[in-house]
């Protein structure tokens, strides 16, 4: 079959968040099942252009009608050993000229708009016809739209599918943006309104053939308006084309037999005389006693509201009160968080530790020297922290929403039957009871608490079972 990933990220090249990851993991996964081939569509930011690391070739330039502008588009080239083709779309109006974050400009719509016509008018360029198109998130929203508007006679056979990886960005644009960027025939202005203003990732919900999220909890989460950001009428309407199918993560880089960012390596069989040196390591960098029974409490996120941190905040002191326990966060983020753990750590400098900075070596180290990874955001599409955590070792303690409920199944009181420890409703207090659950088997049952880290490490998060299941539904909608 042949695919066309496009996307406004990717590692290694480029990456703001969870996107990143899985636009590395997914075209690699896809390309390696016998029988397919794989294009990944990227823009060629600067961060990419300026690297030297990347022998990267231009194939053709063409030109790309955007309402009443003709934008150069180069197309440029890069070869992998996983089989998949990269290209990127050079503009330096777009991207290239831009040293900054590779989002938050004022013309974000309409450079990805470019983006997203780029791409169509590339394939048509490469004659290369692909059988399905799958597209990510708000930036490439309009690729089903400008399909259906405008390349029907080239890629008639082309099915598309759409993932909402997070359906709180949308794409909100003012309702002159339909003709003064778009010029879309008058039809498809329908599909795109929403409340006189463009909502581009509506437009995707309606064109596409085929809508999917990245877990199966949070796919009939976005029916409910505490969900869905405004979309739930929209994504209820399109609910027999919407799927959910859960993330995995890189298992070749979250690896703690091969990690090369923690100090001790180690797997399912030899975990706790790994972790344990991993543990008392990971104490000394960040600056708490080396103490080996102390529940080791972390936290690798950005600090952002919908992570669930007035939870933690709300219970940390009470926390620290009643049981014995160190915690240690690591990210950035919104200031009223960074402000709080940083008061923490202070006032209690042989508990917490502050790490206000974004460190990738000691994000291994972390998920390596944890016992305890606490996750409870308010909402969460997939998440993959949490089966990072797992990889190493590390037990998780999760609010109960999306993708968390999917790959965390509560354990008993004796650390059975699970994967880890959760709570339902999101308040504090039963955020609170989750961790001393957690805390009491840890101290009361270590055998049990071993038990259940060694059940973590066994787990299969690759992406070999969600590669399938993509290709399950690219099957389905190509008949």
């Amino acid at each position: 079959m042949k695919i066309a990933v496009m996307a406004s990220e990717g590692a290694p090249y480029i990456k703001s968040g969870g996107l990143g990851d899985v636009m590395e993991a997914l075209p690699s996964a896809l390309s390696r099942i016998e029988g397919n081939e794989v294009v990944l569509f990227l823009p060629y930011y600067k961060k990419i252009k300026d690297n030297p690391n990347y022998a990267v070739e231009q194939v053709m330039h063409f030109d790309v009608q955007l309402g009443w502008r003709q934008q150069y588009a180069g197309l440029m080239r890069l070869h992998r050993e996983d089989g998949v083709t990269v290209y990127f779309i050079d503009n330096d109006y777009y991207f290239g000229g831009r040293p900054g974050p590779i989002y938050g400009d004022g013309d974000d719509g309409e450079r990805f708009a470019f983006f997203s016509k780029a791409c169509l008018e590339a394939l048509t360029h490469l004659a290369f016809v692909p059988d399905v198109i799958q597209c990510n998130d708000w930036q490439t929203a309009l690729v089903p739209v400008f399909l259906k508007a405008w390349y029907q006679d080239w890629l008639s056979q082309t099915k598309t599918m759409f993932t909402i990886h997070n359906v709180e960005y949308q794409g909100w644009e003012s309702g002159c943006f339909f003709d003064d960027v778009l010029a879309l025939p008058w039809e498809y202005r329908p599909c795109l309104d929403m409340h006189g203003q463009m909502n581009l990732m509506k437009g995707a919900i309606e064109a596409a053939d085929l809508v999917s999220t990245v877990s199966e909890t949070y796919a009939r989460e976005l029916m409910y308006p505490y969900y869905a950001h405004g979309l739930d009428h929209v994504l209820s309407h399109a609910a027999w084309k919407l799927r959910g199918i859960t993330n995995g993560i890189d298992i070749g880089t979250f690896n703690p037999e091969t990690d090369p960012h923690i100090p001790a390596h180690y797997n399912a069989d030899t975990f706790a005389a790994g972790k344990a040196a991993c543990k008392a390591a990971l104490q000394k960098e960040v600056g708490l006693p080396q103490d080996p029974d102390a529940p080791l409490l972390v936290m690798v996120t950005r600090l952002a509201g919908h992570k669930g941190l007035d939870l933690l905040c709300y219970v940390a002191r009470r926390l620290l009160w009643e049981e014995n326990c160190q915690i240690l966060i690591l990210g950035t983020g919104e200031p009223q968080f960074e402000a709080f753990f940083r008061e923490l750590a202070a006032e209690y400098p042989n508990r917490v530790s502050a790490q206000i900075t974004f460190n990738l070596g000691l994000a291994a180290r972390v998920y390596a020297g944890g016992d305890i990874y606490l996750m409870p955001s308010k909402s969460e599409p997939c998440g993959l922290s949490q089966m990072n955590a797992m990889r190493y070792g590390t037990v998780p303690v999760v609010h109960a929403t999306g993708g968390l409920r999917d790959t965390v199944p509560p354990a008993d009181e004796k650390g059975e039957n699970g994967l880890g420890f959760t709570f339902q409703s999101y308040n504090g207090d039963d955020f609170l009871g989750a961790l001393k659950r957690c805390l009491s088997l840890y101290h009361s049952n270590r055998d049990g608490f071993r038990s259940l880290q060694h059940r973590d490490m066994c787990q299969d998060f690759s992406w070999d079972k969600p590669a399938q299941r993509y290709m399950e539904l690219f099957r389905q909608i190509c008949g």
